[in-house]
């Protein structure tokens, strides 16, 4: 068949053959391609670009009445269910404005595999993993740029072009949304990109048949060609790597350098001048995660909670201000079964992430934090003037 713009690829291994097609995860025009391929190849095994859990999201269209928010919050993953909510908001904003399913050249090819009889194989590592191993290498304010970094696309997707939904072909959606923060800290790609590369290949070459169709995105393409005859460790690449000695020292550090500042102000200027660090250490910490909360639109009680939590939990490395504020907001303003029903429309627009209860605790739990960290920021220097002013 005709190679169609360079988007289907033939290769082989162990006497096997192998289609791969190159798609844009919202063009109609891959949908399309996706359909005649298969249909004219008639393959054994269809791979596609997806993992368990996206896969269930398209063959379960109601997935998100079983999120528990409340353990989201307490096993510390609101970071990785607001980015996932957010990198799904790019696509459902991209397919709505021009008429097409999110997803529909892998909804097409799980469709007529089925039709043509060809068994599913699912191809990519689970996003969760991928964004976990993101995560691991951040530091908080990395977090913090790349959450709004997503955010700010969601205000981007008006300048968007049917042309240039072709020019995304070139590069993986995850790799469009993050390229600027991509530009700072370039082990993104690695993860992101690359990685993924490398597993997408060794998944297709391992998949069952003699012939295979793997229907990936474009930008991946490349990637998976020069994988495809080097071994690859998928049990590695879906490993999360330990946490960095140096992170777990400066998260202990830093409350026993506060608390060692109390003490010498008190020792050195008295009560006086040790009750001064330890309200000036209140304030700062408690009014902006306060703030924090403000800005994600928190129930007063929420409000009150982040500003009486965060002064304590920015001494305590185990427990943060945004993971209190974040489980009280829940309890406060618990998700009810609407929630969970119009969030795939909510997280259409910015308005529906302040407005939807699921996602504003996750915003409750993230500008918590961000404030109580801020807060750490401010009253460091200010407890530090403090104290050299009582021992000169």
């Amino acid at each position: 068949m005709p190679n169609n713009n360079n988007l289907t690829h033939r290769l082989d291994f162990d006497e096997r053959e192998f289609i791969l097609v190159g798609t844009a995860h919202v063009s109609k025009k891959s949908a399309q391609l996706v359909k005649t391929v298969i249909e004219e190849e008639n393959p054994d095994t269809v791979c596609v670009e997806l993992c368990q859990s996206r896969y269930q999201a398209i063959q379960q269209k109601d997935r998100w009445q079983d999120t528990d928010i409340i353990k989201v919050v307490k096993e510390k993953k609101s970071f990785l269910l607001l980015s996932n909510l957010l990198l799904a908001s790019f696509q459902r904003r991209i397919a709505k404005q021009f008429g097409i399913k999110p997803g529909q050249e892998m909804i097409t090819a799980i469709e007529t595999a089925e039709t043509v009889g060809a068994q599913i194989h699912l191809a990519d590592r689970d996003i969760r993993i991928t964004l976990s191993r993101t995560w691991r290498i951040m530091g908080f304010w990395g977090k913090m740029k790349l959450m709004f970094q997503l955010m700010l696309s969601l205000g981007q997707l008006d300048e968007i072009k049917e042309e240039d939904i072709e020019k995304m072909k070139q590069q993986d959606v995850l790799e469009t949304l993050l390229s600027e923060v991509g530009k700072s800290l370039p082990a993104l790609k690695t993860i992101l990109i690359d990685e993924r590369d490398q597993y997408l290949a060794e998944k297709i070459r391992t998949a069952p048949g003699n012939k295979v169709v793997a229907v990936v995105g474009a930008g991946h393409i490349p990637g998976i060609k020069k994988s495809w005859n080097t071994d690859i460790d998928t049990r590695a690449l879906e490993q999360l790597p330990p946490k960095g000695k140096s992170i777990g020292i400066i998260k202990w550090l830093i409350p026993a350098v506060i608390i060692g500042l109390f003490i010498a102000g008190f020792f050195y200027g008295g009560a006086k001048a040790g009750a001064d660090m330890i309200i000036w250490w209140i304030l700062a910490n408690g009014l902006l995660a306060g703030v924090g909360a403000i800005i994600a639109l928190a129930h007063p009680v929420t409000i009150l909670s982040s500003i009486l939590a965060a002064p304590l939990t920015s001494l305590n490395p185990m427990i943060a201000a945004g993971w209190v504020a974040g489980l009280v907001e829940a309890f406060s303003r618990k998700p009810k079964v609407k929630d969970l029903e119009s969030l795939p429309d909510d997280i259409l627009s910015i308005r529906g992430f302040w407005k939807n209860n699921v996602t504003r605790i996750l915003l409750v739990v993230i500008f918590t934090n961000l404030g109580s960290s801020l807060g750490t920021f401010v009253a460091f220097p200010v407890i530090v003037k403090v104290l050299l002013g009582v021992s000169q």
